[in-house]
């Protein structure tokens, strides 16, 4: 990137991108009031091509209210959602997986994110640590990246044979077809983005210290086998797009649209109501005569530096 309008562009993303991670912090600390507030009900503003920070926000917030609605009738109605996320390095997959958990109850719904498999895993059923990770009734599971691995990664990279590929291709229709008729409801997204958004992500990862811990050697790899990535993509879509488990594709080249994109699609693929709950009641503090509260010694207080 030598001109000046590539350097101009390079340093307007990321600008944009550390006001992006403040606004992930902004949306930690939304509390309740604010949410109220910010998303009433039946609120939809119209969409435009560039989203400003508050509509964002209200969207957000309105989305993550409904995924809480969709919490409590997965519970009320004992159902299994499992939900994978798939694509390229720095598609955004983790961006939405976060906004999709964080206010969630994370007893309920708990994100997986695997690492490489051990020797023993190796020598397992494919399948069988993912397995060990699907939902029991009333649960909802997020696979940051699934099973998927081995028509991707694991192939374009030389991790298992052809014949492992082929027969993987062979299998997981199948597989899939069991989740579902086991009562699993499965939704399969995959995030799409451009050669030349990823490089630029990749660039700003490079450039941000506080992100350099999400470039490893294999992401440096995969940007360099881009088109083998995109063909193994191509079929991999064409050869596990069934009807009992379809693909749905997120256009990830702007971060935020993605994440509401995603997540209102996910919300109208399972049909819920919301679940009446009791009134909660704060009990009455009780007070007991002969109870003397113990001091705490002061070395045990952690230093108030601030």
């Amino acid at each position: 990137m030598n001109s000046d309008l590539d350097r101009e562009t390079l340093e307007e993303r990321i600008r944009r991108e550390l006001a992006d991670g403040i606004d992930e912090e902004l949306e930690l600390e939304l509390g309740d009031e604010m949410l109220a507030r910010m998303s009433e009900p039946g609120r939809k503003p119209s969409l435009q091509d560039g989203i400003d920070r508050k509509l964002y926000f209200t969207e957000l917030l309105r989305l993550q209210r409904e995924l809480i609605k969709l919490q409590a009738w997965v519970v009320d109605q004992k159902l299994k959602l499992v939900v994978l996320f798939e694509g390229r390095d720095a598609a955004g997959k983790g961006g939405v997986i976060k906004r999709v958990a964080q206010r969630l109850n994370p007893r309920i719904c708990r994100t997986v994110a695997l690492s490489a498999p051990s020797e023993r895993e190796r020598t397992q059923w494919y399948f069988q640590r993912y397995a060990a990770h699907l939902p029991a009734a009333g649960e909802i599971v997020l696979f940051d990246r699934s099973w998927y691995n081995r028509a991707g990664v694991e192939r374009v990279m030389g991790f298992c044979s052809e014949g492992d590929v082929q027969d993987f291709f062979q299998t997981v229709p199948e597989f899939e077809r069991m989740l579902v008729r086991s009562g699993i409801v499965l939704l399969k997204y995959w995030f799409s983005i451009s050669d030349e958004e990823q490089n630029l992500r990749f660039l700003m990862r490079i450039h941000d210290p506080m992100k350099q811990w999400k470039l490893s050697p294999m992401d440096l790899e995969s940007r360099r086998r881009w088109e083998e990535y995109t063909k193994a993509k191509e079929e991999m879509l064409a050869r596990t797009h069934i009807p009992e488990a379809r693909w749905w594709v997120v256009e990830g080249n702007n971060k935020r649209r993605a994440r509401l994109n995603c997540i209102h699609h996910l919300l109208q693929q399972v049909p819920y109501k919301e679940v009446e709950q009791q009134p909660i009641v704060l009990p009455k503090r009780e007070h007991k005569p002969d109870y003397a509260r113990t001091p705490v010694a002061p070395e045990l207080y952690v230093p108030a530096v601030y």
